[in-house]
């Protein structure tokens, strides 16, 4: 049995990902930090469903068992990337509470 490897995702890499998605989508123009994040989450919560959709596809006895694995091994690594990036940012405002004015 083979394990998904684990891939480290830095907070500023994520950001910048998404800000090339975005500015991609949009025709060349940059948006903002949320807009940006709400389309992360957007994708994260649709690559779950489209996960959630072959499972229940393989478990009816229609699903190809790669296209299973491959589904919920994304899923998997999105719903990792998408907690390290909220630890971080949860950190990160632990940080700035923490400075004194």
């Amino acid at each position: 049995m083979t394990t998904i490897p684990t891939v480290v995702v830095t907070p500023s890499a994520a950001a910048e990902a998404y800000a090339r998605t975005a500015r991609d989508a949009a025709g060349g123009t940059a948006t903002d930090f949320g807009s940006t994040m709400e389309k992360a989450l957007d994708q994260a919560v649709q690559t779950g469903h489209a996960a959630d959709e072959q499972a229940m596809q393989a478990v009816s006895g229609g699903g190809n068992l790669t296209e299973v694995v491959a589904a919920l091994s994304h899923a998997q690594l999105t719903l990792q990337t998408a907690t390290a990036i909220r630890d971080r940012v949860v950190q990160a405002y632990q940080d700035i509470i923490k400075m004194p004015i």
